[in-house]
């Protein structure tokens, strides 16, 4: 079951004019709280957002790859604090895959919207941008937002001849 469900997860950006039912965001929350984290402390802060007119601003979060969210009827916003583990930004990480996984398996699509080190415009980040929109507190990092809705397109899986086999060594690094 996991490896088809690895083998068929695409990054989906078009949405269905949908609301997410509530049993399944109670079960992308539940999902994220069950996120591995380094010596279990935890960091990571989530917040559901299905406002549209939120949905809307976070879109314009950065100048390029997050417009799509605005279609989308859920974003999950991923957040850490700096101040607790020094690893929050893999835990944030980790969390984040384990929604996408989890939103396959619900039969939503998702995609990853990069936060942490974009730009929102010249003068601001799109982590400043977000903290400011949601109120955020400054040690409370934002790693990304995921999108997620039912997917209004269809993407094939990648072929197995695309992968890139040539990356994988064995025992020692060699070319």
């Amino acid at each position: 079951m996991f490896f088809e469900l690895i083998e068929k997860r695409r990054s989906i950006r078009k949405f269905k004019a949908r609301d997410i039912e509530k049993e399944k965001i109670e079960k992308l929350v539940e999902t994220a709280l069950r996120a591995p984290s380094s010596r279990g402390i935890n960091p990571w802060i989530f917040i559901v957002v299905d406002d549209r007119q939120l949905l809307n601003k976070l879109a314009k979060a950065k100048r390029h790859g997050s417009s799509f969210l605005k279609n989308a009827p859920l974003g999950i916003v991923v957040c850490a604090d700096s101040d607790k583990s020094d690893t929050w930004v893999e835990d944030a990480s980790i969390a984040s895959i384990f929604l996408q996984l989890a939103a396959e398996t619900l039969d939503l699509g998702s995609c990853w919207i990069q936060i942490r080190k974009r730009e929102h415009d010249g003068s601001l980040s799109a982590e400043s941008y977000i903290q400011n929109l949601l109120k955020i507190p400054g040690n409370i990092k934002v790693e990304s937002v995921i999108a997620m809705g039912y997917p209004d397109e269809f993407k094939p899986p990648h072929s197995v001849e695309s992968l890139q086999i040539e990356k994988i060594f064995h025992n020692i690094f060699e070319i």
